[in-house]
């Protein structure tokens, strides 16, 4: 993504990476998951990955220091925590990881020069409510600049028939952009499309992601086209070492 800001998407390959509780769990798929992709740092891999109970809202959560939650041992590396409840997490130190679990909604890494960074979980309530421009605000509240973001597999508009009710309330706060079709020619919303205007809408700039449908492309849990359970993960962090571990 650009400065010292990576992002990861795992796909159903990886197995389901929802924790099974919201204690330090060293054990974790999502752990594991996230020690892998950290372990050729120079500082060494993370110490927690932190990650939100969503709730498909515009909450931000800030991303505690490590160690401070309950069930959190040390310095333990690689240990999920659950860090509260929310949809967008934002960070800045190289100890953490921060991830987001989905199985159909958006997931969005956002990355600054400054070294804060977030992942945020968008369906459409949550877009609808402003959860990017509440994690672009924290950001910059950290004093980040110059956003940068990239957006991960989800369902795209072919697979995603959409109540026209539901529809209108996205477009009244998006605009028309957001309006799709399905593959059977049914009014459907445009996720892609819908984070993309809200993107600019709020300055960041767009980068490329993964580029998939989780109802009909391959390897990827989906709610909506098959009632899985199954969770994949966006994983979000920093290969600077700023000396603070």
């Amino acid at each position: 993504m650009g400065s010292a800001i990576k992002a990861a998407w795992s796909d159903a390959s990886v197995g389901d990476l929802r924790p099974a509780t919201g204690e330090f769990d060293a054990m974790s798929g999502l752990a594991r998951f996230a020690t892998g992709l950290t372990a050729g740092r120079s500082c060494g891999p993370v110490a927690e990955v932190h990650w939100l109970d969503q709730v498909h809202g515009s909450f931000v959560v800030g991303a505690p220091p490590v160690g401070s939650r309950p069930g959190a041992v040390g310095h333990r590396t690689g240990g999920s925590v659950c860090v509260g409840a929310g949809d967008g997490l934002v960070a800045a130190s190289p100890e953490v990881a921060i991830a987001m679990l989905t199985a159909d909604c958006a997931s969005i890494a956002l990355a600054s020069p400054e070294g804060v960074f977030a992942a945020v979980h968008a369906g459409w309530r949550g877009l609808v409510g402003g959860v990017i421009g509440q994690a672009a605000a924290a950001m910059r509240a950290e004093g980040a600049t110059d956003l940068s973001s990239a957006l991960g597999p989800c369902i795209h508009a072919e697979c995603y028939e959409f109540s026209p009710a539901d529809l209108e309330e996205v477009v009244a706060v998006l605009g028309d952009g957001v309006r799709g079709q399905t593959s059977k020619g049914r009014p459907a919303l445009d996720l892609p499309a819908a984070v993309s205007l809200a993107l600019r809408a709020d300055d960041i700039d767009q980068r490329p992601g993964v580029d998939a449908c989780t109802a009909c492309g391959p390897g990827y849990f989906s709610h909506r086209a098959r009632r899985d359970t199954g969770r994949q993960a966006l994983v979000v962090w920093t290969e600077a070492d700023t000396g603070e571990r």
